[in-house]
């Protein structure tokens, strides 16, 4: 904000702190003198003329300079400070050019009865600056409502009125003109109340309090008028001015930045209910001759109301009955059925399946989903799970159905075909830079291998991680000869493998891994050093420190080690993991510098308990460390190298087992 432009918001807020005492000074003199006499009888003239037209006129242009300076709802509160204007000029007509003895009607009337139009659009107009939408359930709450008030209002007033009333027509439609303005009024307010769900803010309960004081003033004077008992100078007189400046201090209560609301579909049960008995209470109190009938038109429009409410809530509650019972049975990430919808499918399949028309369930499990989530986050996992789940319902479409039974779990019934089957693993399949996804399966044949919906999962359930295992033999196989190797190049380079890959396979039982995660972790830390086959003895060994050149060739190792591993599909995602096991938790590693937990958490796994091993073991350039000390490097070093959390868990591993109260696991073979 320029200087200029907060000196002059400042002076705004200064006339606008002025303009507020003053009006409220002189509605304070209105009090006391109306309410308690004060000043005497000998000042009636200056009160009830001078600072009472001044109140208003103080009032009135309020609201008009909120309108004028405040862009904000302009054109709500510009109409609502005409309808001001307008109680204030026929005031002023009716005090100083009638002398307070004007015909009736005339033109006070005018500008008194043109306060409800102007309000009326003011008011509609605010409602659409401060509530975005509203459904048709709130709507007619609202209409609901604002006929039920209105009911009330003209079983108070109108026969009041319409008994109390004599003369020409003209006499007679404008002494009902303000009951029925009123009235409207009311239940416009009750509608905004009812469609706000009764929490409009502080500038909807000032129009209330000024609107509702309106009402009363109005009513209180139309009674005493109608029986002859009005007395000018008493708190009847007070409600109007009091009125009109309830009604400028709300146009001062600026919107806040959530001022446009999308109401909740949610019903207000309590609404029909109030306005159906206020509906009997009208027609009770017609049955004894007491009410006009406006008032009992307005109760049989309420009843209407209700039941056309009651109409549309019986239809909302099927529908969501029926969207919940839809959500029920579908899987939210992915759209596709979920295990109950499944559960439900196999028995009708079971039912109806038959040799000569075979149907078979297959169910799959993702191999590498976890490290994926690990390298790119579970945002990017989720898209992933649903861009797969599309892809395989798109496959069997038409004559198969897919569904997602949780995590990486997806489960088909389809006609038993195996090329088919073939391409829905194809579907399950997707790979790219620094990952591979694929699909293990196991299916059941129905009704040949399976007469119940349990056999038929126990059956393919048993056949899917039967292939899991074979999976994992062979990625045991296939990595034996890197092993054998890596222990020719480097005998010593055996026993730090062994070590590292016994600490990090305690790691992973810590932190809950099992079946293909633990065995994916085993296969890194044995394999997270094969990329030094690249680098030459004279670095490895090397008894001083590396040159540029040479620590170059270190840091491609980890590259080296992926693309190796890249070699044999059965490893592809264990060269992701190898990939990163030289990065660092603050992102300063090699060779992607990955921070946090974008880094796979086997390969964070792997790095802490690399670097313990490394810490407490004899190399050229440095005599070993005792565990102590490297416990003490490794927390030091918490949160910028390692994963903090990590270290913990590995310091509780190395602490059981120096106590003997647990064990590391040891490499099988």
């Amino acid at each position: 904000m320029e200087p200029s432009d907060a000196a002059d918001a400042g002076v705004g807020r200064a006339l606008v702190s002025a303009w507020r005492v003053v009006t409220l000074f002189g509605l304070g003199l209105l009090a006391l003198h109306f309410g308690l006499g004060v000043g005497g009888r000998g000042s009636d003239y200056i009160f009830n003329r001078w600072i009472y037209d001044g109140v208003e006129i103080l009032a009135a242009a309020g609201c008009l300079a909120r309108a004028a300076t405040v862009r904000a709802e302009r054109w709500a509160w510009l109409w609502l400070g005409v309808a001001l204007l307008g109680t204030t000029v026929g005031d002023v007509l009716f005090d100083h050019v009638y002398n307070g003895n004007p015909p009736f009607p005339s033109f006070a009337d005018a500008a008194f009865l043109a306060f409800y139009p102007a309000c009326y659009i003011g008011i509609g107009l605010l409602l659409r600056y401060r509530v975005l939408r509203f459904s048709a359930t709130i709507w007619l709450d609202g209409i609901m409502a604002a006929s039920a008030a209105a009911a009330v209002a003209a079983a108070l007033l109108v026969r009041v009125v319409v008994d109390g009333t004599h003369g020409s027509r003209l006499v007679v439609l404008t002494n009902l003109a303000y009951p029925i303005g009123d009235i409207l009024l009311l239940g416009l307010l009750f509608f905004v109340f009812t469609v706000t769900r009764w929490r409009p803010g502080r500038a909807w309960w000032l129009l209330a309090a000024g609107l509702l004081a309106i009402g009363v003033g109005d009513s209180y004077f139309l009674y005493q008028t109608a029986t002859n008992t009005y007395i000018e100078g008493t708190l009847v007189d007070f409600t109007w001015p009091a009125s009109l400046v309830l009604l400028a201090l709300a146009a001062w209560q600026l919107p806040s930045g959530e001022r446009r609301r999308v109401l909740e579909d949610r019903a207000l049960y309590g609404t029909p209910v109030v306005c159906g008995l206020v509906a009997v209470a009208v027609f009770v109190s017609a049955a004894a001759g007491l009410v006009h009938p406006i008032a009992v038109a307005f109760a049989a429009l309420t009843v209407v109301l209700i039941l056309l409410r009651s109409t549309l809530t019986l239809r909302e509650n099927a529908a969501l009955l029926e969207r919940k019972g839809i959500e029920a049975l579908t899987d939210a990430l992915t759209g596709l059925p979920n295990r109950r919808a499944l559960l439900q499918h196999l028995d009708e399949e079971i039912a109806h399946a038959s040799d000569r028309d075979p149907r078979m369930l297959a169910i799959f499990d993702l191999n590498g989903f976890k490290q994926y989530n690990d390298t790119f986050g579970h945002p990017a996992g989720d898209a992933l799970l649903a861009r797969l789940a599309g892809k395989l319902a798109a496959v069997v479409a038409p004559g198969g159905q897919a569904y997602r039974m949780g995590g990486d779990e997806f489960c088909l019934l389809i006609p038993a075909s195996e090329p088919l089957l073939r391409r829905a693993t194809d579907a399950l399949s997707e790979s790219g830079e620094r990952f591979a996804v694929s699909a293990a399966c196991g299916t059941a044949t129905i009704p040949r291998e399976a007469e119940t919906a349990s056999d038929a999962l126990s059956v393919a359930d048993a056949r899917l991680y039967r292939q899991k295992g074979q999976i994992a033999a062979r990625r045991s196989a296939a990595h034996e000869p890197l092993l054998r190797t890596l222990a020719e190049r480097e005998p010593g380079l055996r026993v730090h493998v062994a070590d590292v890959t016994a600490l990090a396979l305690a790691v992973g039982n810590e932190l809950g891994l099992a079946g293909t995660e633990l065995e994916e972790l085993r296969l890194a830390a044995e394999l997270h050093d094969v990329g030094k086959l690249a680098i030459p003895d004279a670095v490895l060994q090397k008894p001083g420190p590396l040159d540029e050149a040479e620590w170059d060739f270190v840091h491609r190792h980890t590259l080296v080690g992926e693309r190796i591993l890249a070699g044999s599909p059965a490893l592809a995602s264990v060269g992701v993991i190898v990939r990163s096991t030289h990065e660092r938790w603050d992102g300063e590693g090699y060779p992607d510098e990955l921070a946090g937990e974008a880094i796979p958490l086997a390969a964070r796994i792997v790095s802490v308990c690399d670097a313990f091993a490394a810490i407490t073991s004899e190399r050229p350039y440095r005599t070993a460390c005792s565990e102590e000390q490297a416990v003490a490097e490794l927390r030091r070093c918490a949160g910028t190298q390692f994963d903090p959390r990590l270290v913990e868990i590995l310091c509780v591993v190395l602490e059981r087992r120096a106590s003997g109260n647990g064990t590391v696991i040891a490499l099988a073979g």
